[in-house]
């Protein structure tokens, strides 16, 4: 390579390859033979080949580095000229004349350009302090357009953000309606999803491509269930969205819990196929089991979808949809969602991406929006922006430095803020906040993060930590009282009673140490002697003992941190909120 195309590590050594350049070339055109075959002067070539003297296309490419733009290329060639043209055939001299000539109609010529014929080794120097400046225009014209995309999202009006997490019995298509959401509206690009397309069909499996936007590893991909959370994100005209898109399968329920905790909104996906709706919604299955969480989780506001409406057993039939309706509200009204308010029914097909962006004609008894437009038109979620900081965290893993996910719960965070990590109390600083993956300098409540976090390390944080800020710092503590609801248990519960205590994103083993009263479920008087054990569909107000120490705080207060789940044996058990936190004997 030219020592010319590398920058100098200093002026001195610039200088003296400038002189080695300038004797090379005198001594090359001392010994110069008019007949002599085309050759270079210089023992080391430039990088870059005029296009008359290349021998096949292919070398274009390659000396032409980075595939510049044709107009840079031309550029490079003017200045190269002078270099070579000394050895040229008088055939290749005209072709050469003809370049200059064209090039300085455009009038661009530059003063030293006549100079080309004569091609003396003083004009060598200019051409080097030219190259050097154009070398530097051609790469900042390459770097150009990858910077173009990236400022584009932050200098967009700051859309509303909200959590909308998918819940609903295996196979309901959960996936599937978030990977067509994802499709609709842009964030997947087509080719992306012919891929998929052809990927299923090796696999016999055609119908699931859709769901392969979201369902990300192998092991999910072949057996066709969600494990993991899912995320992705999408917009609409009003709102920024992140899809949570929570496991259905029954193994996989405290996955569920921890998408479900970051949510403001959750949509119930049921299956109008026959059988299917029906298999979700009996005893074992997950529809009652994750409708009952999310509310616990502290999700106002559902959305059912009525799924497969396209499918030949349903056909859109308006008597299947209000069959599905009349067994769901009762048991949603059970939970505690009103249904008048907090309840929206619509008919969709995720596989079609039916009702999910646009009306259909086939569906004419639905006069409502469809799916996308109804999200962009719902009232808008009131934040505590001035609260304190209160940021539970979902995951965490190293990626130059210690990263955390998590959604902001209240209060602000900005970069280069000094924050503390309860319950352990460690002090961290905040390098970098990135938001649905576009890097900001402040997130407001309601938005999911991630943070870049410096002073603590990776092992040190566990899912279920909170960052606080120094001022106001979050309870944390291993004993409360909290008011429990039995929903599901065969036998009677007394003190000493084990099970899993699942409390915003954190999951710790609990027992419960006493019962303190009972309830009356409808006018919510205490009982006056301490009962001996609770059953189910009764209420109590018991006192919990922690494994570990945890943050938590009063549902009053806090209500994100105050609701919690109980579940054992893979169900789950009662669902409570905490009423007091009882401080330790030392």
């Amino acid at each position: 390579m030219d020592p010319r195309d590398t920058a100098p590590d200093s002026w001195e050594q610039e200088e003296d390859v400038k002189a080695r350049a300038t004797a090379g070339l005198q001594s090359a055109l001392a010994a110069l033979s008019v007949n002599a075959k085309p050759f270079i002067p210089n023992v080391d070539a430039a990088v870059f080949v005029p296009t008359f003297l290349q021998s096949s296309p292919t070398e274009i490419s390659n000396s032409d580095g980075h595939g510049a733009e044709p107009v840079a290329s031309m550029e490079v060639l003017e200045t190269v000229a002078p270099v070579e043209n000394g050895g040229g055939t008088e055939a290749d001299m005209a072709v050469e004349v003809e370049t200059w000539e064209q090039k300085e109609e455009p009038g661009e010529g530059e003063p030293g350009g006549g100079g080309a014929l004569g091609g003396e080794g003083g004009s060598s120097e200019e051409a080097q302090g030219r190259e050097e400046v154009e070398m530097m225009e051609e790469e900042e014209e390459e770097e150009l357009p990858v910077l173009k995309v990236i400022p584009l999202p932050p200098n967009a009006p700051k859309k509303e953000h909200v959590n909308v997490v998918f819940i609903g019995h295996v196979d309901a298509g959960k996936s599937t309606i978030g990977g067509q959401i994802m499709y609709l509206t842009g964030m997947v690009e087509k080719r992306t999803l012919e891929k998929y397309e052809r990927e299923a069909k090796e696999k016999n499996r055609e119908t699931w491509y859709l769901s392969w936007a979201l369902d990300t590893n192998q092991e999910e991909r072949d057996k066709g269930k969600t494990v993991e959370v899912g995320r992705a994100y999408f917009e609409t005209e009003k709102k920024h969205f992140t899809i949570l898109d929570a496991p259905g399968h029954k193994s996989f329920v405290p996955n569920m819990i921890g998408g479900a905790s970051q949510a403001d909104l959750a949509v119930l996906v049921i299956s109008a196929r026959k059988g299917e709706f029906e298999t979700g919604f009996e005893k074992g299955g997950q529809t009652r089991e994750h409708a009952m969480l999310a509310k616990t989780a502290g999700v106002k506001h559902l959305i059912i979808l009525v799924n497969k409406m396209d499918d030949p057993t349903v056909n859109w039939s308006l008597e299947r949809y209000e069959e599905c309706k009349e067994k769901l509200v009762p048991f949603l009204k059970k939970v505690g969602f009103n249904p008048k308010k907090d309840i929206y029914f619509m008919p969709c097909s995720g596989l079609t991406g039916a009702n999910l962006k646009d009306p259909i004609e086939e569906c004419t008894w639905y006069t409502g929006l469809p799916f996308i437009p109804h999200l962009d038109s719902l009232p808008s979620f009131n934040r505590i922006t001035d609260g304190p900081v209160r940021l539970p965290i979902v995951d965490k893993y190293k990626d130059m430095g210690t990263v955390i996910l998590g959604k902001l719960e209240s209060g602000s965070i900005a970069k280069a803020q000094q924050l503390v990590m309860m319950p352990n109390r460690h002090t961290v600083e905040v390098l970098s906040l990135l938001s649905d993956e576009v890097e900001t300098d402040e997130a407001v409540p309601g938005e999911n993060l991630k943070l870049r976090l410096k002073g603590i390390e990776e092992e040190e944080i566990l899912p279920g930590f909170i960052l606080c800020n120094a001022e106001n710092l979050c309870h944390s503590g291993r004993t409360f009282d909290a008011q429990i609801v039995i929903i599901e248990h065969k036998s009677i519960i007394c003190p000493g009673y084990n099970a899993v205590l699942h409390i915003h994103t954190c999951i710790e083993e609990v027992q419960i140490t006493a019962l303190i009263c009972l309830v009356d479920k409808k006018t919510g008087e205490k009982s006056k002697t301490r009962p001996r054990f609770v059953k189910q569909d009764q209420v109590c107000i018991a006192r919990l003992r922690c494994a570990g120490t945890i943050c938590l705080e009063t549902f009053k207060d806090f209500p994100q941190m105050g609701r919690f789940t109980l579940r054992d044996e893979g169900k789950t058990i009662a669902i409570g909120k905490v009423l007091k936190l009882v401080p330790e004997k030392d």
